[in-house]
């Protein structure tokens, strides 16, 4: 086990997932602490990166397209202080963060996990049911419902239709747009047969958002519907690739693996007798260097 913790949050990887935790200090985003903890599989990471700054750095991983709901839904769209998947690190704790990374990436290498798309979810969304309220109305849903109030800033023509109940079989898409400078943003359901091309304010399907605190959220409700529809690649998760497939790379011998971890031990010493990694953290990273040995 190898963990680093920070007033951000504290990451940990067991060599089979990484678990997010997000911190308690007050700078930490609401989005991500009512997203709460993340459970990431090594078969969901496509790639971890550390990088350095003069104040603090930043752990940031990169996920398989279309592993993940949550960055489905957002499509890439989340900006830092929401993104579950950045982690910011003290500049005392760099040691511990680029030790982490290393072991996500060995274990990578150790497992041959491919950086390909998936046509599954590998990670289940946001617990449901769950309810937000933003900009001109109230989204909720239950798993199988979506529920759609409005409030008494909503446009007269819209709100006067009343409450909308739509039933996720109807439903074939879920767009989350955040507001930036003058554009407003929404979050939108696609309803099958009932196309639409009216702006938010007017959409019953939807609601407008206007760039306060509790507009992210809806990005919780975006990603809970997006995990309960079909994996948009399951339509072509059949179809023959065009290209040929690039062959898996040769298991590395296991002389080589053992001179690898007999490098890291070493490593793991010099960084405790320069005080960057406490006597905790080396007798748990010894532990697991010596487990894999």
């Amino acid at each position: 086990m190898v963990e680093i913790i920070q007033k951000d949050g504290t990451w940990a990887f067991d060599g089979d997932a990484l678990r997010l935790t997000p911190g308690r200090d007050k700078n930490v985003s609401l989005l991500r602490r009512e997203l709460g903890e993340l459970v990431v599989p090594l078969g969901a990471l496509a790639g971890i990166s550390f990088e350095q700054g003069k104040k603090g750095g930043r752990l940031r991983l990169r996920l398989r397209d279309g592993a993940d709901p949550l960055l489905h839904a957002t499509g890439g769209r989340l900006t830092e202080p929401h993104d579950p998947y950045q982690l910011l690190v003290e500049s005392d704790r760099y040691g511990v963060a680029e030790y982490v990374t290393d072991e996500v990436r060995n274990a990578l290498l150790l497992d041959q996990v491919p950086a390909d798309p998936v046509t599954a979810y590998l990670l289940p969304g946001p617990a449901v049911p769950l309810s937000v309220s933003a900009g001109d109305g109230t989204a909720g849903f239950d798993g199988e419902r979506i529920r759609l109030e409005w409030n008494w800033k909503t446009e007269d023509a819209k709100a006067a239709a009343g409450a909308r109940t739509l039933a996720l079989g109807d439903i074939t898409g879920v767009e989350w747009q955040p507001a930036a400078g003058l554009e407003n943003g929404y979050i939108r359901f696609t309803v099958r047969g009932a196309p639409t091309k009216a702006p938010p304010k007017y959409d019953p399907n939807a609601v407008e958002l206007w760039g306060f605190k509790k507009d992210p959220l809806m990005a919780l409700v975006a990603a809970a519907v997006q995990a309960r529809l079909p994996h948009p690649a399951g339509a072509t998760a059949d179809v023959p690739a065009a290209r040929p497939e690039t062959p898996s790379l040769p298991v590395a011998p296991a002389e080589d693996d053992h001179d690898a971890l007999l490098r890291r031990l070493r490593e793991l010493g010099e960084l405790h007798r320069s005080g960057v990694l406490t006597d905790d953290e080396f007798a748990l990273a010894k532990q697991a260097v010596l487990k894999r040995m």
